[in-house]
């Protein structure tokens, strides 16, 4: 019976270790992934025209979600800030927390969950059918680096788009506050957009939360296109890579948004 225990906390310690290692294996994997797909020579007019597509592909597809999302999020930040700030006879103040949560947290945050839960899983699922339809190997045996032609243009597009987004998503999110709070709930006019330019810092607010969209593209668009490049080349792989897109990505944005709000407002 003791060495039954005995061979058992050996299993789980040797399979910590496994996963460990492998864990840590997939990310230097991922990281020469990256390299190699960003480094190099390509032709700038073939693949400027690929990179245009895909802007429009991750970014200008994603738009709709994004700006109706953002509208409903602020006019409930409004709501419940009136709601809360009404008890304490400030309810000018309305604007103020609208702006800073949209700026700071919610506009980057939640852009970026839902750029990899819309736009990354479809990159996954599209580089995936590619590799399962050996469009990638085809490209290969012509003499072509799919990392260069399809990789690369997927991430400068993502790079480039999911900051934009998040600009959109809070000034939807900034107006769609307005709308509850001035034309619904009677707050003053100029006390919204007053408070507001006050308490909205650009080089500290704005700058800061234009950053974090930028490393939340960046980590996104990266581990949605590697999920795709590295899955197996079957439907059910590439069901098993899209999930992991969502979940990873999703994972790594909101454990991200902790280190940099630290970093950024935390006085760290």
């Amino acid at each position: 019976m003791q060495a039954q225990k005995k061979v058992g906390v050996l299993d789980r310690i040797q399979l910590l270790g496994r996963s460990a290692i492998d864990t840590i294996a997939s990310l230097g994997d991922a990281a020469i992934f990256l390299v190699l797909s960003l480094i190099g020579r390509r032709g700038p007019g073939k693949h400027f025209r690929l990179l245009i597509k895909q802007i429009y592909f991750v970014g200008v597809l994603s738009l709709p979600i994004i700006m109706v999302s953002g509208l409903f999020i602020g006019m409930i930040m409004a709501l419940q800030g009136y709601n809360i700030l009404i008890s304490y006879a400030s309810s000018e103040a309305v604007g103020q927390v609208v702006a800073l949560s949209l700026l700071r947290e919610l506009g980057p945050v939640v852009t970026g969950l839902l750029f990899a839960g819309r736009a990354g899983s479809a990159l996954t699922a599209e580089i995936g059918n590619m590799k399962a339809s050996e469009q990638l190997s085809g490209l290969e045996t012509i003499g072509v680096d799919p990392l260069k032609y399809v990789i690369a243009p997927r991430l400068l597009a993502g790079f480039i788009s999911m900051p934009l987004l998040s600009t959109i998503f809070v000034v939807v999110g900034i107006w769609g506050g307005a709308m509850v709070a001035v034309d619904w709930l009677g707050v003053f006019d100029g006390s919204y957009w007053g408070n507001m330019q006050s308490s909205v810092r650009f080089g500290y607010d704005v700058l800061n939360g234009f950053i974090k969209g930028l490393v939340f593209a960046f980590v996104a668009t990266w581990i949605a296109v590697y999920q795709g490049y590295s899955c197996e080349a079957t439907s059910v792989g590439i069901s098993k890579a899209t999930t992991k897109t969502v979940v990873y990505g999703s994972l790594a944005i909101l454990g991200l948004d902790f280190i940099l709000t630290a970093l950024m407002f935390g006085e760290i």
